[in-house]
């Protein structure tokens, strides 16, 4: 029987407290009783909060509230290893972000407890900390696909992470390469290596693709490479190769005859049974931290470019092809990405294309002034008058 001061409802109960305030329960889809979140201060909130209860049940819109009860680092966790064909150097990352950048702001926090407040301070603290901006942005993409899995799971009703472009990863500008600097560096790296800064340079490629080509993969007579596989660097050590990032990334790139002969003398220098294109003194495939720190780095300080990253010459490969004159979508298939966002990158005007623009319009107009101005010309008067006679 209900208690003397509640009263029986068709789909629920309300009952006062000995507060005076008044308690509502209503029974879930699985059966189970639960009580609201709060209490109320009258019988009509009460019912009121009951009738909204009922119609998402009934909607199918309701939202178990036990079910959000995760911690959002063990839910994380479990979202990264879910993940399907997700790269070692991703998974790096992904565990990297969430160990130092997400979990130790949320250490107590459930999936369900996490709201858009807490998520707007969440950012602002990496931001104070000196966190960089592009960083704080990976971090907050990557909170942002985890609770979206959140709602498709039916944990939340809906993703807290709705900071407008809080995910727009706005990284300096990178520096692009002169020709001259190009070779300069090439020089400076030496033999061994020196057809690697050529091929990255001209042919646009990714340090991952270069480390994984074979002699096979070079053309010469039609001077192109043949990109089919890229290395990777699983956590613990060792290396794999794998398909290329993308489904666009398995290409065919074409290079400038420029860079044959010393694409020729490299090859020659390698042993029949060579297996990679590039590798270490000892033969093994190459590690770019090892590169970077034993051969990059001095070569950059002896040509005067500090600070250059090895990805600019793939950077700059892609500026020198924009120039060139290759639409988005030959961009696109140059660089083996599927959409055109990142070749637009490589299009924006400099103050030298502009000069040139702007001299072409002036000599197609003045081309244009040269003919009109070999027609005779007719006065409107007499255009009026021939109007005139004809009327």
């Amino acid at each position: 029987m209900p208690n003397a001061k509640g009263r029986r409802r068709r789909f629920n109960t309300v009952r006062q407290l000995p507060s005076g305030r008044y308690q509502a329960r209503y029974p879930g889809p699985d059966g189970v009783v639960r009580p609201a979140d709060d209490t109320f201060d009258t019988k009509t909130d009460a019912e009121v909060w009951l009738t909204r209860k009922e119609a998402e049940i009934l909607e199918g819109d309701w939202i178990d509230p036990d079910a959000g009860t995760v911690l959002i680092r063990e839910y994380a966790a479990i979202w990264i290893e879910e993940r399907p064909k997700l790269r070692p150097k991703t998974i790096t990352s992904y565990k990297s972000l969430l160990r130092v950048h997400i979990a130790p702001h949320f250490p107590a926090t459930t999936v369900a407890e996490l709201k858009i407040g807490a998520v707007r301070r969440w950012r602002k603290k990496l931001l104070d900390n000196g966190v960089g901006p592009a960083t704080t942005a990976k971090a907050y993409r990557l909170l942002r696909a985890i609770m979206n899995t959140a709602a498709d799971d039916g944990l939340i009703r809906r993703n807290p992470c709705r900071i407008k472009s809080a995910g727009t990863e706005e990284s300096p500008e990178r520096p692009v390469l002169t020709v001259h600097q190009v070779y300069a560096l090439a020089d400076a790296i030496g033999p061994r290596y020196r057809v690697l800064i050529l091929l990255a340079t001209f042919a646009s490629l990714r340090w991952a693709e270069l480390a994984a080509l074979t002699p096979q993969d070079i053309d010469l007579a039609v001077c192109t490479v043949r990109v089919t596989r890229q290395i990777d660097y699983p956590p613990g050590g060792g290396h794999t190769f794998g398909p290329p990032k993308s489904r666009a990334g398995r290409r065919v790139v074409s290079f400038p005859d420029l860079i044959v002969p010393d694409l020729r003398d490299h090859l020659d220098t390698l042993g029949q049974d060579a297996a990679l294109l590039f590798a270490s003194p000892n033969g093994q495939p190459l590690r770019h931290s090892n590169f970077y720190r034993r051969v990059w780095k001095p070569a950059c300080a002896a040509t005067g470019l500090v600070g250059t990253h090895f990805h600019d010459l793939r950077h700059t490969g892609n500026q020198f092809t924009a120039d060139a004159g290759a639409n988005p979508r030959e961009l696109m298939a140059r660089m083996g990405h599927d959409s055109a966002r990142a070749a637009l990158i490589y299009l924006h005007s400099s103050t030298e294309r502009q000069r040139d623009l702007a001299d072409k319009v002036g000599k197609n107009a003045q081309a244009a002034l040269r003919k009109t101005a070999a027609r005779p010309r007719r006065s409107g008067t007499r255009v009026a008058r021939n109007q005139r006679n004809v009327s």
